[in-house]
């Protein structure tokens, strides 16, 4: 009926057409004529198009979505424009694994929905218990391209499946990287330009969907099996379930533009339910309202500007939410099977672990580098152990504090019992040496000789590391009954070093095969301690160990958060996830 409509419409035209030409007059009159008639003419041929795409039977669907997928992928351009509306992320592992599957849609068949595609729907409601976004994966537009295509007109149009299926399979590609790998690393180390990993990571994990449909089997699977994730990871569904998720003013600190930070600052404490009546408050008016709200929140009452205010500032639900998922992909980053045994150090937490095959043999407070001079994350093993160790200072702490002492008094080390050595080990007074001349180090040794006022105490633990930093006591111990323990030049203090020695010179005697029965062991510890003599034991069976920043733990069954003592926390979320 239409058809014919659009036909006797054309002969209208035509014939007035006709006639007006006929006429020989109103030239203008013609061609305006002229111009409707190609216009409604193409026009009745584009719906005619229209009308026979609408007609495709549902069997011949699948091949219609495959021709406009291929199509598409084909027209993408490298920014991952697939066509005006739609963009994707993983686009390299997209063209890899259609062309590989001949373009076969994935997430749909003969216009119906996959069962697994269902499934990842319902995964979208849930995936931040997995410590995800789901804005990462346009969750808000394949919801509505899901409901567009259940039972409406647009089932019909080839070209709309073909744009689901490429979204859909771009989200997917995207959760399954960022449960594997995590998201702290740049694009240029992420597996998705990564070709082998495009087949053997991406259009393998897909394959395997498509055959089993148990799309939250392959979603666990792909999470680290380390104890420590999965307890967190079970504290993860209640803080979710019941987070504020109001969005509050994040402030930047320290900041550049003052104007700028007060106005925010002021808005954030307004949020908070702390007002200022003047839009430019005096600097008694500010003060007033700070002290406020350092009082509720039990800070420290100085009615001034803070780091500390400012972390308490941003401390919100969402933001803690973002350090879950910081820490959650700081475990994806260690190796995939931790050793039976090994030693660990997080340093948020001052703390040390030893674990025994899953068993907590014993732990530690721990002293760790300051802000200024931080302990680095590092994978190494216990070397060997010093008992009453010399000191050597290394060439940073020499720069930043002992080359200026040297410059207002040579006389320095003497007062703190540091000796200063040619590198053959030979004496230097250090009234002889022209300090003024220096700047970027000394070409001496400064050491501090064994004994109880040695600042590495009585034992120190050596494993190689570029950073010159180790294991050790200190003759400092009072420092550990401080709740705030970042303290030090970069290496580690240990509270409980006596016990540590013990079970690592303990392992090392039981699982030794040379020889030597003898070997050491606690015993000579205990006798060398005693006399304060100087000796090296060499640790054969090397006991691993980990220096890492965990920011957030499950501690008892509930999800407990430190202190991001280097800001490492804050400076991850803004480079990687700023924009959640």
């Amino acid at each position: 009926m239409k058809i014919l409509t659009g036909n006797l419409i054309l002969k209208g035209v035509f014939c007035k057409i006709h006639s007006l030409m006929y006429m020989k007059t109103h030239p203008k009159i013609l061609f305006l004529f002229t111009i409707a008639f190609f216009l409604l003419f193409f026009s009745c041929k584009s719906k005619k198009q229209k009308d026979e795409e609408e007609i495709l039977l549902p069997e011949e669907m699948n091949v219609a979505v495959q021709s406009a997928i291929k199509s598409m992928m084909g027209n993408a351009n490298e920014n991952g424009n697939i066509n005006d509306s739609i963009s994707v992320s993983f686009l390299p592992v997209l063209k890899n694994y259609y062309e590989s599957n001949s373009y076969k849609p994935v997430w749909s068949n003969k216009e119906e929905w996959n069962v697994f595609t269902e499934t990842l729907i319902q995964y979208l409601d849930t995936c931040e218990r997995d410590g995800l976004f789901p804005e990462d994966f346009k969750a808000s537009l394949l919801r509505k391209m899901h409901h567009q295509l259940t039972d409406s007109a647009s089932k019909k149009i080839a070209s709309t499946w073909a744009n689901a299926d490429i979204l859909f399979t771009d989200a997917y590609f995207h959760i399954i990287q960022d449960l594997k790998q995590g998201r702290l690393q740049t694009d240029t180390l992420g597996w998705k330009v990564n070709r082998e990993k495009q087949t053997t990571f991406f259009a393998a994990s897909i394959n395997e969907l498509k055959q089993t449909n148990n799309l939250s089997t392959i979603f666990s699977n792909l999470q680290p099996t380390l104890k420590e994730y999965q307890s967190l990871r079970r504290c993860v569904p209640s803080f979710v379930d019941n987070m504020d998720r109001r969005t509050y003013t994040y402030l930047q600190y320290p900041y550049k533009d003052s104007l700028a930070f007060q106005k925010l600052f002021l808005k954030r404490l307004n949020e908070s339910g702390f007002n200022i009546a003047s839009k430019q408050p005096d600097s008694a008016m500010l003060s007033n309202v700070i002290l406020k709200y350092q009082k509720t929140k039990k800070l420290k009452e100085t009615g001034k500007v803070s780091a500390s205010l400012i972390s308490q500032l941003n401390n919100t639900d969402k933001e803690k939410f973002r350090r879950i998922a910081i820490t959650l992909d700081r475990y994806k980053q260690l190796p995939s099977q931790l050793p039976s045994k090994y030693i660990w150090v997080n340093l948020p937490s001052y703390n040390l672990k030893v674990w025994n095959n899953d068993t907590l043999v014993m732990e530690s407070r721990v002293i760790v580098g300051k802000p200024g001079t931080p302990t680095p994350f590092i994978n190494s093993a216990i070397s060997d152990i010093i008992v009453y160790p010399t000191w050597t200072i290394p060439n940073s702490i020499i720069i930043k504090e002992i080359l200026p002492a040297l410059k207002r008094n040579p006389g320095y080390l003497a007062r703190k019992g540091y000796g200063l050595y040619k590198y053959d080990g030979e004496p230097v007074d250090p009234y002889s040496v022209n300090w003024a001349k220096y700047s970027k180090g000394i070409p001496y040794l400064v050491r501090q000789g064994s004994g109880d006022g040695n600042a590495l105490g009585v034992i120190k633990f050596n494993f190689p590391n570029e950073h010159s930093v180790y294991l050790h006591d200190t003759n400092q111990r009072y420092l550990f009954k401080n709740s705030q323990r970042s303290l030090s030049h970069g290496c580690v203090r240990v509270q409980d070093w006596e016990k540590l020695a013990y079970y690592i010179v303990k392992n090392d005697s039981i699982n030794y095969k040379g020889p030597d029965s003898l070997r050491l062991s606690t015993d000579s510890i205990a006798s060398w301690i005693g006399r304060k003599e100087r000796h090296t034991m060499v640790i054969t069976q090397k006991m691993p160990v980990f220096i890492r920043y965990f920011g957030v733990e499950e501690v008892n069954g509930v999800i407990k958060f430190y202190d991001d003592i280097y800001n490492d926390d804050k400076r991850l979320r803004e480079r990687y996830l700023s924009k959640n």
